[in-house]
C-alpha cells in the first residue's frame, strides 16, 4: 500500500515538474498566439478605430473581402502556392533516401542540405536577388548555353516572379522536411528490409512496398504543415518582391499585413485572416480524409 502511495506521489511530482518546465513557453504562446487569435474573431465584425469609437458592422468586412479585387488576387496567388507542396514532399523524400546511408562523409551532406533552413531570409534574399538579377549569374549561364537570348528580370517580370518565389520556397524548405523523413526512414526496422531483399526484392520494390507505406504518417504530417506554410507564405514575398511587380506576387498573408499594419484596417484584416483560416481548415480536412483512405497504420 505504501509502495503504491509513493509511486502515485512521484507521478504527481513529475507532472508538476513538467508543468513548471512548460510554463514559460505556454505563457508566451498564450500572450502572442492564443490571445491574438481569440481577440481577432470579434474584431472581424467591427470597424475598428485606434482613435475613434469602434463600431459593430456585422458581416460587412466579409462582404467587402469578396468584392476586393486585390484580396482575390492575393488569395489566388496563395492557392497557386499549393503547387509547391507535392514537389517539396517528393524531393525531400528522395533526399532523405539518399542521405540514409552509412557512408563516409554523409553527415556533411545532411548538414549541407539543412543549411538553407537555418539561413536568415534576409541573407537568402540578398543571395537570390543577386543570382536572379538581370546582370546576375543565372542569366549569364542561360545565355551562355543558348537557353535564352535576352536578359530576364526573374523577380521583376510579371510572368516569372511568382514561380521563382515558389522555387526559392521549395529550395529553402527541402532540408527541413528531409530531416523529418530521415527520422522516419531510420525508424523502419532493418529486419523487414533485409527479409525483402532475401526474398529477391529490388531496391525500387523495397521503397515501393515497404518504405513508402511505413512513411505514410510522416507524409501526412509533412503535407499538412507544408500546405499551411504554402497558403500562409509571407517572408519570401515580403523580403524579395513586396508583392510586386504589380500584384503578381501578392499573397494573402502579405495583404492581411498591409491592411492591418500599414493601413490600420484591423477589423478588415481580422476578417481576411478568418477567411484564410477557414480555407486552411478545409484543405486540412481533405488531407485528413485522404490519409484515412490511404490508411495510417500504427507501425
Amino acid at each position: 500500500m505504501e509502495k503504491k502511495h509513493n509511486a502515485k506521489k512521484k507521478k504527481v511530482s513529475e507532472t508538476k515538474l513538467a508543468w513548471i518546465f512548460m510554463a514559460p513557453g505556454l505563457i508566451l504562446l498564450c500572450l502572442f498566439v492564443f490571445w491574438p487569435i481569440i481577440y481577432s474573431v470579434p474584431l472581424a465584425f467591427t470597424n475598428y478605430s485606434v482613435i475613434a469609437e469602434t463600431k459593430f458592422i456585422g458581416l460587412d468586412n466579409f462582404i467587402r473581402a469578396f468584392k476586393d479585387p486585390d484580396f482575390l488576387i492575393s488569395l489566388k496567388n496563395s492557392l497557386l502556392y499549393i503547387i509547391v507542396v507535392p514537389f517539396i514532399q517528393l524531393f525531400s523524400i528522395l533526399m532523405a533516401v539518399l542521405v540514409n546511408r552509412k557512408i563516409k562523409g554523409i553527415k556533411f551532406f545532411r548538414s549541407a542540405y539543412y543549411i538553407p533552413v537555418v539561413t536568415s531570409m534576409v541573407a537568402v534574399a540578398i543571395i537570390w536577388g543577386w543570382l536572379l538579377s538581370q546582370n546576375g549569374v543565372v542569366n549569364y549561364i542561360l545565355m551562355s548555353v543558348g537557353v535564352i537570348d535576352k536578359k530576364i528580370g526573374w523577380l521583376s517580370d510579371y510572368n516569372t516572379a511568382l514561380w521563382v518565389l515558389m522555387f526559392i520556397t521549395m529550395w529553402k524548405g527541402l532540408g527541413y522536411y528531409m530531416m523529418i523523413y530521415l527520422a522516419g526512414l531510420q525508424s523502419i526496422p532493418e529486419d523487414l528490409i533485409e527479409a525483402a531483399r532475401i526474398d529477391g526484392a529490388s531496391r525500387w520494390q523495397v521503397i515501393q512496398k515497404i518504405t513508402i507505406p511505413l512513411l505514410k504518417p510522416y507524409v501526412f504530417f509533412c503535407s499538412l504543415i507544408s500546405l499551411m506554410a504554402a497558403i500562409r507564405v509571407f517572408d519570401e514575398v515580403y523580403v524579395l518582391t513586396s508583392g510586386g511587380p504589380g500584384s503578381s506576387t501578392l499573397t494573402s498573408s502579405l495583404y492581411i499585413y498591409q491592411q492591418g499594419f500599414m493601413k490600420f484596417n484591423f477589423g478588415y484584416s481580422s476578417a481576411l485572416g478568418l477567411i484564410v483560416s477557414v480555407i486552411i481548415v478545409i484543405f486540412s480536412i481533405f488531407i485528413f480524409l485522404f490519409n484515412k483512405k490511404g490508411g495510417v497504420n500504427p507501425y
